[in-house]
């Protein structure tokens, strides 16, 4: 018997060597495979007498068990390294924290214009909102607006279907609408409480409310570069009443500048100007006393008091009212008040540019 336990070392052996499952399997073959060793021992079988065949039979039965013990020993070693192996490449450091799901936050512009709304909200000011696709009439008939005027034109204003040839829709090329829209609304609004009031002569008919409303919103030129963008932001104030001047005008957005940038050390220019609706008109320059914008004047509005033309088709008498109005870039001042130097940045969707504002 001493042939079949060497057998058994020798599969034992060589079964150690095989470092894969491939070069195991082939090393069984050798053993236990239909031309192996052990195989071919039980064919041997064939000569031997028949008492002989039962012990011979039972001894290689035995020899053959142990083989495949070794064998599965030795499969199973060899998946366990084949685990630890993984495990080892694919470890994970269990110190360190977990993984999270990033925290959102507003877009840039959205934060400006939420700073705009509450600076102006401080000083009374209603917030106004309207439709983005706008009727000819609102957008530049009833601002006073010339049939010639360029921004009428398809260079500057982007047409949709819809309206007549003479009264076309179109994507709103500023808020100043919204004024319009608010300005007529206020005072139907205040016509009709005159008109059910009993005492309405000595109650409302000789005072009516002030108009003072902003309007933040999107606007669309035909217009695309470093500092422009076919889409853009927009927010116009409007005040009328009785006696508003442009002292009140300058006033107001001087408080707001320095309340939007944090700094009693703004400088504020208005140049003179020309808008359709205002007159007279002024552009509005800040300068910075520090930073890295110092000594430069930065132009961030127009403005003026409103037209009389403007002020009628509000439904209003030019001779008893008057206002001022202004409009400025909510992109424009985001730019300025985080130190970023191209428009499109706000709309390319990148989250490493638009993580840093959360």
């Amino acid at each position: 018997m001493n042939d079949l336990q060497t057998v058994v070392d020798d599969a034992r052996a060589a079964f150690e060597l095989a470092t894969t499952p491939a070069d195991l399997e082939n090393t069984k073959a050798q053993y236990l495979g239909k031309s192996g060793r052990i195989t071919e021992m039980m064919k041997g079988m064939a000569t031997l007498p028949v008492e002989q065949k039962k012990t011979r039979g039972a001894a290689i039965n035995l020899a053959k068990q142990a083989i495949e013990a070794a064998l599965n020993a030795r499969r199973l070693a060899l998946a366990d390294a084949e685990l630890q192996a993984q495990l080892q490449a694919e470890a994970l450091d269990v110190s360190l924290p977990g993984r999270q799901r990033g925290q959102g936050g507003l877009h840039p512009v959205s934060l400006t214009l939420e700073r705009i709304e509450a600076i102006f909200g401080s000083m009374g000011f209603e917030v106004a909102q309207g439709p983005e696709i706008e009727s000819d009439w609102f957008n530049f008939t009833a601002l006073n607006t010339p049939e010639d005027h360029p921004a009428r034109s398809m260079h500057d204003t982007f047409y949709v279907e819809g309206g007549t040839e003479t009264a076309p829709n179109l994507l709103r090329t500023h808020t100043s609408p919204m004024q319009i829209r608010h300005a007529v609304q206020h005072v139907k609004r205040h016509r009709r409480q005159v008109e059910g009031n009993a005492t309405a002569e000595g109650l409302f008919a000789g005072v009516m409310p002030e108009i003072r409303v902003i309007a933040p919103g999107r606007t669309y030129r035909v217009d695309s570069d470093a500092t422009h963008s076919p889409m853009f932001h927009q927010c116009e104030g409007l005040w009328v009443g009785e006696n508003v001047s442009f002292k009140d005008l300058k006033f107001v957005f001087t408080d707001f500048c320095r309340s939007f940038f944090e700094s009693n050390d703004l400088v504020l220019r208005f140049r003179p100007s020309f808008f359709p609706f205002t007159e007279p008109s002024a552009e509005i320059d800040i300068q910075f006393s520090s930073g890295p914008l110092a000594g430069n004047w930065l132009e961030v509005a127009g403005s003026g008091q409103v037209h009389p033309n403007v002020i009628r088709n509000m439904g209003l008498d030019p001779e008893r009212y008057i206002g001022f109005a202004f409009g400025m870039g909510p992109d424009r001042l985001t730019m300025l008040r985080y130190g970023v130097n191209d428009l499109r940045l706000f709309f390319d969707g990148d989250i490493r540019f638009l993580s840093q504002f959360r």
